[in-house]
């Protein structure tokens, strides 16, 4: 264990001074980033085939609720139908977004790679692949309003509910459509069962695999990210997953090239205790919190607590499922991701900001469980729903 920390520690001093492995720019403290992973890695779990209607309108949907960041499907299968989608009718949506595809392998990224080159050639101006802004900044706000006869602007503070929504919400681009951007991640995993029954190799193949498929992206301008699958707790190896490894492989990433890496909690298995002390370990690594987003699922009922753990660490980007979709098809009894809805009240409640609408992610969530036929996991969904359902 001293060894994988310490050789951490050397990977950390090799890089340039002040970086600290940081490749994000600083986000104020109450600003939260919402990763959206419920088009891929919520319906990749589901037992029958989504149509592919039901995908896009799923993801439509979501643009339209104040989300900047969604994971929208991979190519692990030839099929690029998603994308090729967004390339010729982007979806309207208050912001930009950024919008990120699964790539397993070197092949999956020239099939990406592909799809985005040939939006041209079909009459359509390619997406960028990159984002001039860091998705870790949190959008420019209007100037402060100032007091009749005062030049000093107005006090930025509000008795209002932190989780009640703008009546009137930022309308979205009118002028033009707006300007997505692309984005591919890979994965790894924290235990080396995990990783053979996922994806048929060890730890230091998975990761050699990775090297050419960052480089390759890096040469085209494309933000990389990098998920560690059971960094709380394994189905195969138990609950105890060395932090030190996870810490080892996180900074193997970053210095690879690696934009930003997801540390996951595939099982739920995580704790209080247990996030901090991984947290904490990746810190004294010399890998900036800028650079780590907690991914939680709530088998136990985790995910809110290791969330609260998470923002008293410094993390600011956190994933999450509308309506909780999601679970493991390698983690036996492995529930759903954390709801996006029950992500965004309680960070709302605790005063932060993440940009999204609630109400009208509650909405998409029991649209999207109706599709299903499954039931709505989000618990601040169907609350909110419901208060919503008596105030009409």
């Amino acid at each position: 264990m001293m060894k994988s920390l310490r050789r951490c520690a050397t990977i950390a001093r090799r890089q340039p001074a002040g970086r600290s492995l940081s490749t994000s720019a600083r986000r104020a403290a109450e600003e939260v980033r919402i990763v959206e992973v419920g088009p891929r890695d919520g319906l990749q779990n589901e037992k029958r085939s989504i149509p592919l209607k039901t995908k896009i309108e799923l993801i439509r949907r979501l643009s339209g609720t104040g989300v900047r960041n969604m994971e929208a499907g991979s190519f692990v299968s030839p099929n690029a139908d998603v994308l090729n989608h967004l390339l010729g009718h982007p979806p309207s949506s208050p912001l930009p977004i950024a919008y990120n595809f699964l790539v397993p392998n070197l092949k999956g990224l020239e099939k990406f790679l592909a799809s985005n080159n040939g939006s041209s050639e079909r009459g359509h101006e390619p997406a960028p692949v990159t984002s001039p802004q860091d998705p870790n900044a949190p959008p420019t706000p209007p100037p402060s309003p100032k007091r009749d006869g005062d030049d000093e602007p107005a006090p930025i503070t509000s008795t209002q509910d932190p989780n009640e929504m703008p009546s009137d919400p930022v309308e979205p681009m009118k002028s033009s459509a707006p300007k997505h951007t692309m984005e591919i991640s890979l994965f790894t995993a924290a235990t080396e069962a995990f990783s053979k029954a996922n994806t048929n190799c060890t730890i230091a193949e998975s990761l050699e695999r990775c090297k050419p498929i960052v480089s390759l992206a890096k040469s085209k301008d494309i933000r990389v990210r990098g998920y560690v699958s059971v960094a709380l707790g394994c189905p195969y190896e138990g609950p105890d997953v060395a932090p030190s490894k996870v810490a080892e492989i996180a900074a193997t990433l970053l210095e690879m090239g690696v934009d930003e890496v997801s540390v996951a909690d595939t099982t739920g298995m995580g704790t209080a205790p247990k996030t901090q002390e991984l947290l904490k370990t990746l810190m004294a690594a010399g890998i900036s919190n800028k650079d780590i987003a907690l991914h939680l699922h709530d088998t136990f009922g985790q995910a809110l607590v290791n969330t609260v753990v998470g923002l008293e660490q410094g993390i600011r980007t956190f994933d999450s499922s509308v309506a909780g979709l999601g679970g493991c098809p390698f983690s036996p009894g492995a529930t759903g991701n954390v709801a996006t809805e029950d992500l965004v009240h309680c960070i709302h409640g605790l005063g932060a900001k993440t940009g999204v609408d609630v109400e009208k992610m509650a909405e998409v969530g029991a649209w999207i469980s109706g599709e299903l036929g499954r039931a709505n996991d989000s618990r601040a969904g169907k609350a909110l729903l419901a208060r919503m359902s008596s105030k009409s």
